[in-house]
């Protein structure tokens, strides 16, 4: 049976952040990620997990700054030092939090920059990031993103991120397959995912168009769902949407995974 966790940064913003963890358990969750922990304390988080009992599922790098619209800085050749050092607090974060993967956003390619050169610093700071983390036993993953949500964002296709990974060529890197990202981008998502699915660490999941919760789109959700189970997929499915009401009212597509998961 699929296991899903709660995006807290996209779920259950009727409540202030530290009260979405209950809000989540309440609803069945059993695991939690979210874009960013950085602008809370380490120890306040852990306390949410252990009290509502739930696993921290996944965060990201440290991304730049997200309010002035920057995606990521990995791809970035003037940011490296700053890369460097957000991969130490990710590793703080994630080891008082138990968190045992993070995702790097490769960022908006710079104008001036050309592709080449992009890709290079990318490959250098991925290569970095998977070696320290590997250290502590933490996953490094990296995830293409559409294109038409963030206009020039540096790793848009799976054939992309894959051929970057070659480059990288650790076997601490692994790819996050977003389903909504990749409908976007070049569909065929189910025998994508079947072709990689050795690579793939972490999937996450909105319908198209509008980002909103299965069922309220084109996707196949129920028989993606079927199919990872199919495909023997044991890692968590982010549900990373925005609801189209709120969040209580669009669980209803969750329901018979819900009342699954309680039995076990």
């Amino acid at each position: 049976m699929p296991k899903f966790c709660a995006n807290l940064t996209m779920l259950y913003n009727e409540h202030d952040f530290m009260d979405r963890f209950a809000a989540a358990a309440g609803s069945g969750f059993k695991g939690v990620e979210y874009l960013f922990p950085y602008d809370y304390e380490k120890e306040h988080l852990a306390e949410q997990l252990h009290t509502h009992q739930l696993t921290q599922v996944l965060h990201n790098l440290p991304a730049g700054s997200w309010a002035d619209g920057e995606r990521g800085i990995a791809c970035l050749p003037d940011r490296v030092g700053e890369f460097q050092d957000g991969v130490g607090q990710a590793i703080a974060y994630a080891t008082a939090l138990g968190c045992q993967q993070v995702n790097c956003l490769a960022g908006i390619k710079p104008g001036g920059i050309d592709s080449g050169r992009a890709a290079s610093v990318l490959v250098d700071n991925l290569r970095f990031a998977a070696t320290k983390l590997e250290d502590v036993g933490i996953k490094l993953l990296l995830e293409p993103v559409n294109d038409r949500d963030i206009p020039g964002f540096f790793v848009t296709k799976s054939a992309q991120a894959m051929a970057l990974m070659d480059d990288v060529g650790s076997d601490n890197l692994y790819l996050q397959y977003d389903f909504y990202h990749m409908q976007i981008m070049e569909g065929g998502l189910a025998s994508t995912f079947e072709r990689l699915k050795a690579r793939i660490a972490h999937v996450q999941l909105a319908d198209t168009p509008g980002r909103h919760e299965p069922g309220t789109g084109e996707i196949n959700y129920p028989f993606l769902f079927d199919w990872l189970d199919r495909q023997g997929y044991a890692g968590w499915i982010g549900c990373e949407y925005k609801p189209r009401a709120g969040t209580e009212q669009g669980l209803g597509w969750y329901q018979p995974y819900r009342s699954k998961a309680r039995v076990a």
